[in-house]
């Protein structure tokens, strides 16, 4: 899976070429901690291979989507998160910082400050959650 793009600092980070706290990796994904947090756990999954953003996933993508999703599952575990006071979902084009598919995962939810509260309202325009984007998905297969 070995698709990665120059100037992309995910695609860096994957490659171990730009610094970055990693708390999970396989030959698919890799769990970061994000450098700006939202709250005391904040973590993004990025795929291996460069995708975009969640609007670019092609139907060939939908396995490693799944893998992103159930990727977010075991970080709940391994960081002993209660899923019912943490926010994931994906900035929605064009509302990415980073030009590189990646999930947040945010916990708890009582602690993200109102700034970070507006750019991570969930279902929002720019905002959405990991099911808006499987039905997304799913639509255009």
């Amino acid at each position: 899976m070995a698709n990665r793009v120059d100037n992309c600092i995910f695609c860096k980070i994957i490659d171990d070429k730009a610094p970055s706290e990693k708390i999970y990796e396989d030959d698919d994904v890799v769990c970061i901690k994000d450098i700006y947090p939202a709250s005391t756990h904040h973590y993004l999954i990025l795929p291996k291979k460069h995708i975009v953003n969640a609007k670019e996933l092609k139907p060939t993508d939908a396995e490693l989507y799944d893998k992103i999703v159930c990727t977010m599952e075991r970080i709940f575990e391994m960081q002993g998160l209660d899923p019912s006071d943490t926010r994931t979902g994906f900035h929605w084009p064009p509302f990415n910082t980073v030009h590189h598919l990646h999930l947040h995962i945010i916990s708890p939810i009582s602690n993200i400050n109102i700034i970070k509260r507006i750019m991570f309202k969930p279902d929002s325009y720019w905002f959405v959650s990991v099911d808006y984007v499987k039905s997304y998905l799913r639509a255009n297969m």
